[in-house]
């Protein structure tokens, strides 16, 4: 069995790829959905001696079936955003202590002590359902800060644009954390000349706004908060880990995280760094559901282990999907 010290105590490159090995084989042998997977790829622990060779498994699979490797009770079921009709994830955690380990252990290792920030969520497309990740964890880091005036923000910019100002100008520490289309609404309202703030983008127009590239987005935010750079968060409903942005769109997962790249032609194919493919993610948090996982984000992963986000596949770009139906 694992613990959340277990994983969150990971440091080195040698650590990580002993304990992936090691959760590859509990999960084969626990988790129904993956071990059925695995064994249409001819994949076992018999024959996987190789981080690489691990199958991961598609992230659609998410949508339709139930990725448990405990059966221990349910604590919570996150779930994804969708519009009407849509078939959205659903992520069940038997322990959310290796959720609050993973993100809480994670933010101190690339920002320092929550507690010396005031953080201001402005996260409406998530607040107005329930399942939401994201603010399990936002939530979290207000009432990890102690700050009296973190909070979440809905739709009153007014009362945000305010109290940034008066924090700000006050020298206090703030994450502004913000899905992006409300984030752009604020500036469009009010244009700040920030000293002490982060902005951290969540990414997502949720249909309000038309998609940006990245360089085009950042560079508007970055204008109307008066910020030299726009962070990011890279998170998913499926992940119990974050990999942070400190600007320029390049990623760094905290140590029990990491990327790998796959060929989007031959998807069980690992590529080189530098080269475009689809991202893998290994998150050692998901240990209860599934800790290796294929996502539908395109990227690029460097020789320094950081990475960047591209895009996402269209349907008519995925390749090899005939073993996700069984």
């Amino acid at each position: 069995m694992f613990t959340p010290e277990d994983i969150i105590s990971i440091h080195t490159t040698k650590e990580f790829h002993k304990t992936a090995m090691k959760v590859f084989r509990y999960q084969f042998q626990h988790n129904e959905v993956y071990q059925k997977y695995c064994l249409l790829l001819k994949k076992s622990p018999e024959n996987v001696k190789h981080l690489t060779e691990i199958p991961f498994l598609p992230i659609e699979f998410f949508k339709s079936k139930d990725i448990l490797s405990s059966i221990d009770a349910v604590q919570t079921t996150f779930t994804s955003s969708g519009t009407t009709g849509m078939i959205t994830s659903k992520h069940h955690v038997t322990d959310l202590g290796f959720y609050e380990a993973s993100f809480r252990s994670a933010f101190s290792k690339f920002y320092g002590n929550i507690e010396d920030y005031a953080v201001l969520a402005l996260l409406p497309s998530y607040l107005e359902r329930e399942g939401s990740s994201l603010i399990y964890m936002a939530k979290d880091f207000i009432e990890g800060s102690n700050h009296p005036d973190s909070g979440f923000y809905l739709h009153n910019y007014n009362e945000l644009a305010q109290k940034l100002v008066e924090l700000d100008n006050k020298g206090q520490n703030i994450l502004l954390i913000g899905v992006t289309y409300s984030l752009l609404d604020l500036i469009e309202l009010q244009k700040f000349e920030l000293k002490n703030t982060i902005i951290m983008e969540t990414g997502g127009m949720k249909g309000k706004r038309k998609e940006l590239i990245r360089e085009e987005l950042h560079t508007i935010l970055a204008e109307g908060f008066g910020v030299e750079k726009i962070h990011s968060e890279y998170g998913m409903t499926e992940l119990l880990s974050q990999a942070y942005s400190f600007g320029d769109g390049i990623f760094e997962c905290p140590p029990w995280m990491d990327i790998l790249i796959r060929d989007t032609e031959d998807p069980l194919t690992i590529i080189e760094d530098g080269k475009t493919g689809g991202i893998n993610v290994i998150d050692l948090a998901n240990i209860n559901s599934c800790s290796f996982i294929a996502t539908q984000d395109l990227g690029k992963k460097y020789p320094d282990y950081s990475f960047e986000v591209l895009g996402r596949f269209d349907n008519s770009d995925i390749r090899g999907c005939n073993l996700m139906v069984y």
